[in-house]
């Protein structure tokens, strides 16, 4: 009897064991996932806690927006500031006047003066102390001083000679062609050349420029008697250039036609 119960024990166990065995065979045989798996990629770690970007011990600091390894790009050269210019142009200009019954050259030429005349047609009288600024460069003929010029010069300022209370001489040269050549050094500022000329039974031509700049020109004619000027030369020129200054004989009007200087006055 006791090895009867036994038996069926054994077989209710082994059966409850095979219906539990069954059911979990058919659950994991019905199941379903709504939504695939993913595998989360991981990327290592660098020691500064910023995943995949270098360190700053690897000589790059990483920067929003950027990929790894990628590198911040190098500001472009700003251009060198240039300061402008601050050298004005040259410029000159010519006008004529009347020339004064007596020019003091102390007065008008401040800087310097030349007077040409009253010691030969070779020699010439400057401003004691002067710039030096003006120069006579020569021209084309001979050169011959006179006496009666229409106008009186002054001077209290001169070397060789020291004074003059009113001399009338000047130098002349003759024929087509002929005439004097002067120039006047530049300072950067604007400068005022009085030029004393003029002219007997001749058309003259006054050309004016700085360096090797346009050309102004003045024409003074008288075919029957002289003809003075007080010409005024305004200009700006840099340092090291020059105002160049000509005057000629552009046509003889009758005999002995000729040009006439007298005197040069810088201020």
């Amino acid at each position: 009897m006791r090895r009867l119960r036994r038996r069926r024990r054994l077989m209710l166990e082994g059966l409850a064991a095979f219906l539990c065995l069954a059911a979990l065979v058919a659950y994991l045989g019905t199941e379903r996932h709504d939504t695939p798996r993913e595998e989360n990629a991981m990327l290592p770690v660098a020691p500064t806690g910023r995943v995949g970007l270098p360190s700053e011990g690897d000589g790059a600091v990483a920067t929003p927006g950027l990929r790894p390894r990628q590198r911040t790009p190098s500001p472009s050269p700003s251009p060198s500031a240039v300061a402008p210019s601050t050298v004005a142009p040259p410029t000159v200009a010519v006008s004529r006047a009347e020339v004064p019954a007596l020019v003091d050259l102390t007065a008008v030429g401040a800087v310097d003066w030349v007077q040409w005349g009253l010691l030969g047609a070779d020699r010439t009288v400057r401003k004691k102390g002067g710039s030096g600024e003006i120069r006579d460069e020569g021209g084309r003929g001979k050169r011959v001083s006179y006496r009666n010029n229409p106008e009186e010069y002054a001077w209290r300022d001169g070397v060789p000679v020291a004074s003059a209370s009113g001399t009338m001489s000047g130098v002349y040269t003759c024929d087509r062609g002929s005439g004097f050549r002067l120039s006047v050094a530049g300072n950067g500022q604007p400068r005022t050349v009085h030029l004393y000329a003029g002219l007997w039974m001749a058309r003259g031509r006054l050309d004016v420029r700085v360096a090797d700049g346009p050309v102004s020109t003045i024409r003074l004619e008288d075919p029957h008697t002289a003809l003075t000027a007080d010409f005024t030369l305004r200009f700006r020129a840099p340092r090291g250039a020059k105002l160049l200054v000509s005057w000629t004989v552009e046509e003889s009007l009758g005999q002995y036609g000729n040009v006439s200087l007298q005197a040069v006055a810088l201020r």
